[in-house]
């Protein structure tokens, strides 16, 4: 038999550390760790999971540790030397890391938007609110379903809208914004903004937002964690006149929840947080707890148009019988 030479344990390290950095697929670097025992030692050693989830999202380099909970039950209490106890913490992180890269790449793709929050201005309270941007139909109740806003002299003047996402943590793959066409106006106008930018972030402390229409007030109590570029939109020839008083229709926000395997803990000022494993099963579009909680939202929401005096037509929902079957575990 031909003589083969490992090269993890004949190169420099830095040399392999920048060999296996060339995988970019966590698939890959999971099969490394199956060669031997001691390549798996040295992709835990080195961090090489948490590397390839920075590469692929930097804005995880705010993680200042990692807290995992596994069968409701938090961590045991850390005893032995401190080796032992060094080495507990790199392979925790590294299940962790691994489960979350295959997270930000085989989760489900889904709706993110758990609910609207506020608008920095609304022409017509609540009949024009921002709750009628998430209602696909034109016309609900024999009234046209829109936002808009009060409008502005100044052009330069932003419009927000502000929603809540379906997890505290998620991977963004898509945004879609549809303007409204005025139906009811002469030409069927469709008023558009001149350019559209997102942001991410989350509240300083537990924020109570009141039924009402003020954006601003609650500007400086989130922490911005990420804002786009500008992204011009189509401008209709008859709309140059409009400054700021765009009608926004349908937002959608795609892409994959890492709720409830994953959730942060004591978010500081600066942006830092824990980063906390509550399951390593992989959810499913068919979650009966995500099921559940859309189901309830709709109907709230449905209910507090009816208080406003907004008729809407009331879609009733057919529960399934629950799936006994356990999820399977995400095992390295």
């Amino acid at each position: 038999m031909e003589n083969r030479i490992d090269f993890v344990n004949w190169l420099d390290p830095d040399m392999s550390i920048q060999i296996l950095t060339c995988l970019d697929d966590l698939s890959d670097l999971l099969r490394v760790t199956c060669v031997s025992r001691c390549w798996r030692q040295y992709v835990i050693a080195n961090g090489l999971c948490r590397q390839l989830c920075l590469r692929m999202f930097p804005q995880l380099s705010k993680v200042v540790h990692v807290v995992e909970q596994r069968y409701g039950t938090k961590d045991p209490a850390e005893v032995g030397s401190s080796n032992f106890m060094e080495w507990q913490n790199l392979e925790r992180e590294h299940r962790a890391y691994a489960f979350l890269a295959r997270g930000c790449t085989t989760f489900p793709i889904r709706d993110l938007i758990s609910e609207p929050i506020c608008a920095s201005s609304t022409d017509n309270y609540p009949e024009e609110s921002i709750d009628n941007t998430l209602e696909p139909r034109d016309v609900v109740a024999q009234r046209a379903s829109y936002w808009s806003s009060k409008g502005n002299s100044n052009p330069a003047e932003p419009e927000m809208l502000l929603y809540k996402l379906m997890g505290d943590l998620c991977v963004i793959t898509e945004v879609s914004i549809q303007p409204f066409e005025a139906y009811f106006q002469w030409g069927l106008p469709i008023y558009s903004a001149k350019a559209v930018r997102f942001r991410m972030g989350h509240p300083k402390s537990p924020v109570d937002v009141p039924l009402g229409e003020s954006y601003k007030d609650y500007e400086n109590k989130f922490i911005w964690t990420y804002t786009s570029q500008e992204f011009p939109m189509a401008q209709e020839p008859d709309n140059s006149v409009i400054a700021g008083g765009a009608l926004w229709h349908i937002p959608a926000i795609m892409g994959r929840s890492l709720s409830p395997a994953f959730g942060i803990e004591s978010p500081e000022p600066s942006g830092k947080f824990a980063l906390k494993v509550l399951s390593y099963a992989q959810p499913t579009l068919d979650d009966p707890s995500l099921i559940q909680s859309a189901y309830l939202r709709r109907r709230v929401g449905q209910i507090i148009n009816i208080l406003r005096g907004n008729a809407v037509d009331v879609v009733e929902y057919e529960w399934g019988e629950e799936d006994d079957e356990s999820d399977d575990e995400f095992v390295l």
